[in-house]
Protein backbone atom coordinates (compact mmCIF):
# COMPACT_ATOMS: atom_id res chain seq x y z
CA UNK A 1 0.00 0.00 0.00
CA UNK A 2 1.24 3.53 -0.94
CA UNK A 3 1.26 5.65 2.33
CA UNK A 4 2.29 8.59 0.84
CA UNK A 5 -0.95 9.53 -1.20
CA UNK A 6 -1.98 11.63 1.16
CA UNK A 7 0.80 14.05 1.22
CA UNK A 8 -0.11 15.07 -2.55
CA UNK A 9 -1.25 18.22 -2.74
CA UNK A 10 -2.10 21.46 -4.83
CA UNK A 11 -3.02 24.82 -4.32
CA UNK A 12 -5.99 25.99 -6.60
CA UNK A 13 -5.20 29.60 -7.34
CA UNK A 14 -6.30 30.69 -11.11
CA UNK A 15 -9.44 32.24 -10.94
CA UNK A 16 -12.59 32.89 -8.69
CA UNK A 17 -16.25 32.78 -9.06
CA UNK A 18 -19.02 34.54 -7.45
CA UNK A 19 -22.55 35.86 -7.47
CA UNK A 20 -21.70 38.59 -9.16
CA UNK A 21 -19.49 37.77 -11.65
CA UNK A 22 -21.55 34.86 -12.51
CA UNK A 23 -23.96 34.57 -15.49
CA UNK A 24 -27.72 34.42 -14.81
CA UNK A 25 -28.20 32.31 -17.02
CA UNK A 26 -25.86 28.95 -16.91
CA UNK A 27 -26.07 27.93 -20.38
CA UNK A 28 -24.31 31.00 -21.00
CA UNK A 29 -21.76 30.14 -18.24
CA UNK A 30 -21.44 26.87 -19.34
CA UNK A 31 -20.29 28.48 -22.69
CA UNK A 32 -18.28 31.31 -21.52
CA UNK A 33 -16.42 28.44 -19.55
CA UNK A 34 -16.34 25.81 -22.52
CA UNK A 35 -15.19 28.12 -24.49
CA UNK A 36 -12.53 28.88 -22.43
CA UNK A 37 -11.52 25.56 -21.80
CA UNK A 38 -11.18 25.14 -25.72
CA UNK A 39 -8.93 28.28 -25.63
CA UNK A 40 -6.86 26.79 -23.38
CA UNK A 41 -5.99 23.56 -25.40
CA UNK A 42 -6.49 21.08 -22.84
CA UNK A 43 -7.01 17.05 -23.36
CA UNK A 44 -10.41 16.60 -24.48
CA UNK A 45 -12.56 19.69 -23.29
CA UNK A 46 -15.62 17.66 -24.49
CA UNK A 47 -15.30 15.02 -22.27
CA UNK A 48 -17.98 14.59 -19.75
CA UNK A 49 -18.66 11.47 -16.90
CA UNK A 50 -21.67 10.20 -17.55
CA UNK A 51 -23.68 8.72 -14.71
CA UNK A 52 -26.33 6.28 -14.62
CA UNK A 53 -27.49 3.39 -12.31
CA UNK A 54 -28.48 0.20 -13.12
CA UNK A 55 -32.14 -1.17 -11.87
CA UNK A 56 -30.61 -2.45 -8.63
CA UNK A 57 -29.23 0.95 -7.81
CA UNK A 58 -25.97 0.52 -8.48
CA UNK A 59 -24.43 3.45 -10.12
CA UNK A 60 -22.03 3.31 -13.35
CA UNK A 61 -20.07 5.94 -14.82
CA UNK A 62 -18.03 6.31 -18.00
CA UNK A 63 -16.71 8.92 -20.13
CA UNK A 64 -18.63 10.29 -23.06
CA UNK A 65 -18.14 13.05 -25.39
CA UNK A 66 -20.57 16.09 -25.34
CA UNK A 67 -21.56 16.84 -29.24
CA UNK A 68 -23.55 19.64 -28.76
CA UNK A 69 -25.21 21.95 -26.58
CA UNK A 70 -27.86 24.99 -26.25
CA UNK A 71 -30.57 25.83 -23.94
CA UNK A 72 -32.31 22.83 -24.19
CA UNK A 73 -29.32 20.68 -23.31
CA UNK A 74 -26.21 18.18 -23.50
CA UNK A 75 -26.33 16.09 -26.55
CA UNK A 76 -24.16 12.64 -26.72
CA UNK A 77 -24.58 9.69 -28.75
CA UNK A 78 -24.27 6.08 -28.03
CA UNK A 79 -25.62 2.66 -28.70
CA UNK A 80 -29.42 2.15 -28.05
CA UNK A 81 -28.50 -1.58 -26.81
CA UNK A 82 -25.25 -0.74 -24.88
CA UNK A 83 -25.76 -1.30 -20.69
CA UNK A 84 -25.67 2.37 -20.36
CA UNK A 85 -28.60 2.36 -22.89
CA UNK A 86 -30.39 0.06 -21.13
CA UNK A 87 -30.04 1.82 -17.76
CA UNK A 88 -31.42 4.81 -19.55
CA UNK A 89 -34.57 2.98 -20.34
CA UNK A 90 -35.27 1.70 -16.78
CA UNK A 91 -33.75 5.41 -15.44
CA UNK A 92 -33.13 8.44 -17.37
CA UNK A 93 -32.18 10.38 -14.29
CA UNK A 94 -28.51 10.78 -14.68
CA UNK A 95 -25.79 13.37 -14.04
CA UNK A 96 -22.86 14.52 -16.05
CA UNK A 97 -19.48 16.13 -14.82
CA UNK A 98 -16.80 17.65 -16.87
CA UNK A 99 -13.88 17.87 -15.08
CA UNK A 100 -11.83 20.41 -16.71
CA UNK A 101 -8.41 19.85 -13.94
CA UNK A 102 -6.37 21.83 -15.17
CA UNK A 103 -8.12 24.83 -15.52
CA UNK A 104 -9.32 24.34 -11.39
CA UNK A 105 -12.72 23.81 -12.43
CA UNK A 106 -15.84 21.31 -12.99
CA UNK A 107 -19.03 21.53 -13.74
CA UNK A 108 -21.67 18.88 -12.53
CA UNK A 109 -25.01 18.65 -14.16
CA UNK A 110 -28.24 16.68 -13.36
CA UNK A 111 -31.19 15.93 -15.16
CA UNK A 112 -33.36 13.77 -17.35
CA UNK A 113 -31.73 11.93 -20.60
CA UNK A 114 -34.26 11.52 -23.77
CA UNK A 115 -33.68 10.21 -27.54
CA UNK A 116 -33.21 12.62 -29.62
CA UNK A 117 -34.92 12.34 -33.19
CA UNK A 118 -33.57 9.76 -36.17
CA UNK A 119 -33.02 13.42 -38.20
CA UNK A 120 -31.03 14.92 -35.51
CA UNK A 121 -29.27 11.73 -35.52
CA UNK A 122 -28.45 11.52 -38.93
CA UNK A 123 -27.48 14.36 -39.56
CA UNK A 124 -24.63 13.94 -37.09
CA UNK A 125 -23.66 10.53 -38.24
CA UNK A 126 -23.21 11.46 -41.95
CA UNK A 127 -20.87 13.96 -40.23
CA UNK A 128 -18.49 11.23 -38.42
CA UNK A 129 -15.41 9.92 -40.34
CA UNK A 130 -16.15 6.67 -42.18
CA UNK A 131 -14.15 4.64 -39.75
CA UNK A 132 -16.34 5.90 -36.81
CA UNK A 133 -19.37 5.09 -38.96
CA UNK A 134 -18.01 1.77 -39.64
CA UNK A 135 -17.55 1.14 -35.81
CA UNK A 136 -21.31 1.96 -35.14
CA UNK A 137 -21.70 -1.22 -37.13
CA UNK A 138 -19.05 -3.10 -35.80
CA UNK A 139 -19.69 -2.73 -31.84
CA UNK A 140 -22.36 -4.00 -29.93
CA UNK A 141 -21.50 -2.42 -26.93
CA UNK A 142 -20.96 -3.76 -23.84
CA UNK A 143 -21.48 -7.42 -24.94
CA UNK A 144 -18.55 -10.16 -23.96
CA UNK A 145 -16.18 -10.67 -26.71
CA UNK A 146 -13.65 -13.61 -26.82
CA UNK A 147 -11.43 -11.58 -28.13
CA UNK A 148 -10.42 -8.31 -30.28
CA UNK A 149 -10.34 -10.44 -33.70
CA UNK A 150 -14.22 -10.74 -33.97
CA UNK A 151 -14.19 -6.96 -33.93
CA UNK A 152 -11.69 -7.03 -36.85
CA UNK A 153 -13.02 -9.78 -38.83
CA UNK A 154 -16.85 -7.83 -38.50
CA UNK A 155 -15.06 -4.76 -39.29
CA UNK A 156 -13.70 -6.30 -42.64
CA UNK A 157 -17.38 -7.88 -43.39
CA UNK A 158 -18.61 -4.00 -42.71
CA UNK A 159 -16.00 -3.06 -45.21
CA UNK A 160 -17.19 -4.99 -47.85
CA UNK A 161 -21.10 -4.92 -47.36
CA UNK A 162 -20.73 -1.33 -47.53
CA UNK A 163 -18.27 -0.50 -50.04
CA UNK A 164 -20.32 0.63 -52.78
CA UNK A 165 -22.48 3.70 -51.65
CA UNK A 166 -23.08 5.57 -48.41
CA UNK A 167 -23.02 4.12 -44.65
CA UNK A 168 -26.91 4.13 -43.26
CA UNK A 169 -27.15 5.16 -40.12
CA UNK A 170 -27.84 1.95 -37.94
CA UNK A 171 -31.28 1.38 -35.78
CA UNK A 172 -29.17 0.54 -33.03
CA UNK A 173 -27.65 4.32 -32.61
CA UNK A 174 -28.11 7.95 -31.87
CA UNK A 175 -28.43 10.48 -29.80
CA UNK A 176 -29.55 11.28 -26.06
CA UNK A 177 -30.23 14.68 -24.98
CA UNK A 178 -29.63 15.56 -20.94
CA UNK A 179 -32.32 17.86 -20.03
CA UNK A 180 -30.40 19.63 -16.98
CA UNK A 181 -32.74 20.69 -13.29
CA UNK A 182 -29.34 21.35 -11.97
CA UNK A 183 -25.86 22.80 -12.80
CA UNK A 184 -22.79 23.52 -10.89
CA UNK A 185 -19.70 25.60 -11.60
CA UNK A 186 -17.04 24.84 -9.18
CA UNK A 187 -13.78 26.73 -9.04
CA UNK A 188 -10.80 25.72 -6.84
CA UNK A 189 -9.48 27.81 -4.38
CA UNK A 190 -6.85 28.57 -2.17
CA UNK A 191 -7.05 26.38 1.33
CA UNK A 192 -10.04 24.33 -0.10
CA UNK A 193 -12.31 26.90 -0.12
CA UNK A 194 -13.66 26.39 -2.80
CA UNK A 195 -15.85 28.68 -5.06
CA UNK A 196 -19.48 26.53 -5.73
CA UNK A 197 -22.48 28.68 -7.64
CA UNK A 198 -25.50 26.45 -7.96
CA UNK A 199 -28.05 26.41 -10.57
CA UNK A 200 -31.36 24.86 -9.97
CA UNK A 201 -34.56 25.30 -12.31
CA UNK A 202 -37.58 26.64 -11.44
CA UNK A 203 -40.72 26.45 -13.42
CA UNK A 204 -39.39 29.35 -16.25
CA UNK A 205 -35.66 30.69 -14.21
CA UNK A 206 -32.84 29.94 -12.15
CA UNK A 207 -32.67 30.04 -8.95
CA UNK A 208 -28.76 30.92 -8.37
CA UNK A 209 -26.80 30.07 -4.93
CA UNK A 210 -23.78 29.67 -3.16
CA UNK A 211 -22.44 26.36 -1.74
CA UNK A 212 -19.99 25.55 1.67
CA UNK A 213 -17.03 23.65 -0.65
Amino acid sequence: MREDIASIRKEYTQAELDEKSVLKNPFEQFEKWFQEALDSHIVEPTAMILSTVNPDGQPFQRTVLLKTFNKDGFVFYTNYESRKAGHLKNNPRVSLLFPWYSLERQVAITGKAEKISTKESLKYFLSRPQGSQLGAWVSNQSEIITSRNILETKLSQMKQKFKDGKIPLPDHWGGYRVIPDSIEFWQGRKSRLHDRIFFQKQTEDWDISRLSP
